[in-house]
């Protein structure tokens, strides 16, 4: 929540409106990313044998139902991707709107890797800080930016 409260500062500093869209797919987004490293820190604590989070409200116990949210707000980001992507607002911005479809596709791979990463106890970092030293999620990104130029493009 806290990104998508930059965003909307950013474009109120800016004075360029925020797209519903956008707001909608980066609330799912970020909590979803949230929620992985929360999904983290709960497994880190059971390695270590703690019952709690530290400073947070969360117990080993609710692994599960973390690990749940962070893969169903992902899939909801991903949802509010498709349905803009089938928008009518779409035909007026893209010149290859299907281009835009494998956006969806990279981005439904990526965050069930994350979460799977997560649950293997691979995930030591902020989920931007892991994926920015990726390979994997680097070429996510890659791919993400080169079906939104076709869909430019094209």
């Amino acid at each position: 929540m806290l990104y998508t409260i930059r965003i909307v500062a950013g474009a109120v500093a800016a004075h360029i409106p925020a797209s519903v869209w956008f707001l909608a797919f980066s609330i799912f987004f970020f909590f979803s990313l949230a929620a992985v490293k929360r999904q983290a820190e709960l497994i880190d604590g059971i390695s270590s044998g703690r019952v709690k989070a530290s400073g947070r409200g969360y117990q080993t116990s609710d692994l599960p139902l973390v690990a749940n949210m962070a893969i169903a707000a992902g899939y909801v980001s991903v949802l509010v991707m498709a349905l803009y992507v089938n928008s009518p607002a779409v035909l007026v911005l893209y010149h290859k709107p299907s281009a835009l479809w494998g956006i969806c596709l990279v981005l439904l791979y990526w965050i069930s890797r994350m979460v799977m990463v997560t649950h293997r106890g691979q995930m030591h970092d902020d989920p931007v800080v892991f994926a920015a030293k990726d390979r994997v999620s680097l070429l996510c990104v890659a791919l993400i930016f080169g079906f939104a130029a076709a869909g430019v493009i094209l």
